[in-house]
């Protein structure tokens, strides 16, 4: 049986350290330490960690040593980040939002992991994302929460 790959976006790190979501990021971290899902993160999430808190670039750090993928931007998700504008699901503002998705898609990832409910997680934009990715020629991108993902509490 293939072994998922799981892209978590910058959420999902800084939640390792988050009273609230602490279980379930910690819980997809072991998941992926432990070869039950294949781990993948972007450029991008490198970037917004930058001037993140000292414990949240150590536990990226640590993640990255788990030897997750580590998607690039590439013209493909530079294309469908621009068609996720155009089609009017998030504006520029949000660009990063978009790119998670887009190289998650293009890349040909299974799952997208956030705790961005307003922007990411949510079901009105994960159709609007997916009608895109099809209209693209993408195959439809899963979007969940770790909570949904994890075997972290599971019997």
């Amino acid at each position: 049986m293939r072994v998922q790959s799981v892209y978590l976006d910058t959420s999902v790190i800084g939640g390792c350290l988050d009273h609230e979501f602490a279980p379930w990021s910690n819980g997809i971290m072991a998941d992926i330490e432990n070869g039950l899902v294949r781990g993948a993160t972007s450029e991008v999430v490198a970037a917004e960690l930058f001037y993140a808190p000292r414990q949240v670039r150590e536990k990226y750090l640590r993640f990255l040593s788990l030897g997750v993928d580590v998607l690039a931007m590439n013209e493909q998700a530079e294309t469908l980040t621009n068609a996720y504008i155009g089609h009017g699901i998030l504006t520029e503002k949000y660009r990063n939002d978009m790119v998670h998705i887009a190289l998650a898609t293009v890349h040909d990832i299974d799952i997208l992991v956030s705790w961005n409910f307003r922007h990411i997680v949510h079901y009105d934009k994960i159709v609007r994302f997916n009608a895109v990715n099809l209209e693209y020629g993408y195959r439809q991108l899963t979007i969940l929460s770790p909570r949904e993902v994890t075997t972290h509490e599971q019997d």
